[in-house]
């Protein structure tokens, strides 16, 4: 035999050594990600392997990885949780049904799925590619037009229950009603403290103001216009601390600014979906002031009342104590609960 043949052989055995390990890594990733510890694979007769394998799927218990915390769309607390561990890896496809009627229910759902090879918790998305071990599907019940029915609450339980069954999954399915009343306590919570605090501006001696100025004067403190037609100001994150607008609800737009006539505006804090509301009532105080200076106008309550120091200490106390409901209640202002919830 040649030298070259030699050498053939030799990286022909290299390959077929390399297949078979890669073959036995992969496994012992899918079983590591099921929790269980990998054996290299013996022969046994037949009947045997059968019958293990129905002990397996009598006695396993899979538990997965907690849902990481930069993924906030789950909240025992907010949400319905459907958790289904399945027998054999899946991706999206198989929860067709539930993509089909996404959009049915009201409010917004999310699923997160647990990589089969990693055993890492990701979103997915209709056109997730990913092999799952596990799926976790949630209803937020609760948002700001009030919390989900009954009816459209069993109707989901009834739909991934069937998803379930079709893929021989094993299933954790809350019962509907213990859940409709979970939903129905935090929507009459939610309620108690969802509290926007406006501060109006007035032009003094009737004087009526072009969106120009308005424009000019606020842009110098750092607020922008957006496609809402209203001015934000934003924290370092780019969430919106609060926002200023015309009293009548007419948008301010960058072609019309100079047409555009106020004769009232608004600045507004809203509570629930602000972190530190004490602290940016403060800041929007202040920032109402410097507005006020500026176009010559004057600070007033919704019944054209001037606001004194006294009068914006008491609405101060008001935001204060919001904030410390929301507190006590186990939702920050400002959170990714809250701001879930006050959508």
């Amino acid at each position: 035999m040649s030298e070259f043949q030699v050498s053939l052989l030799s990286i022909g055995a290299v390959v077929v050594v390399a297949v078979y390990l890669y073959g036995l890594w992969q496994q012992w990733r899918y079983r590591r990600s099921l929790g269980k510890p990998f054996q290299e694979p013996t022969a046994q007769p037949i009947a045997d392997v059968v019958a293990q394998s129905q002990d397996d799927a009598d006695t396993q218990h899979f538990i997965a990885d907690p849902v990481p915390e930069t993924s906030p769309q789950f909240d025992d607390k907010t949400d319905f949780i459907v958790s289904m561990t399945l027998k054999f890896p899946q991706n999206a496809e198989a929860l067709d049904g539930y993509w089909q009627r996404r959009f049915d229910y009201g409010k917004t759902i999310q699923a997160i799925g647990c990589s089969a090879a990693t055993g890492v918790w990701e979103r997915v998305i209709p056109e997730s590619r990913t092999s799952y071990s596990a799926f976790k599907l949630a209803l937020q019940l609760v948002d700001r037009n009030g919390p989900i029915s009954d009816t459209r609450l069993a109707d989901f339980r009834e739909l991934l229950g069937a998803i379930g069954q079709k893929l021989d999954a094993d299933m954790m399915l809350p019962m509907v009603d213990s859940a409709i009343e979970r939903a129905r306590e935090l929507d009459k919570f939610c309620a108690d403290v969802d509290q926007m605090i406006g501060i109006n501006i007035v032009p003094s001696s009737e004087r009526v103001l072009f969106g120009s100025e308005v424009a000019r004067a606020v842009q110098l403190i750092g607020m922008s216009l957006q496609a809402d037609g209203t001015f934000h100001q934003f924290d370092a994150d780019g969430a919106t601390l609060f926002t200023l607008s015309a009293s009548d609800g007419t948008p301010f737009q960058h072609h019309t600014l100079d047409q555009m006539q106020v004769d009232n505006m608004t600045v507004l804090l809203d509570i629930p979906r602000v972190k530190d509301p004490v602290k940016n009532f403060d800041e929007m105080t202040l920032l109402a002031m410097e507005v006020a200076t500026t176009l010559r106008a004057t600070l007033v309550d919704d019944q054209r009342v001037t606001l004194d120091n006294t009068a914006i200490s008491r609405i101060r106390s008001q935001v204060e104590a919001v904030e410390k409901s929301m507190l006590a209640g186990g939702i920050a202002p400002g959170s990714d609960r809250a701001l879930r919830l006050f959508s």
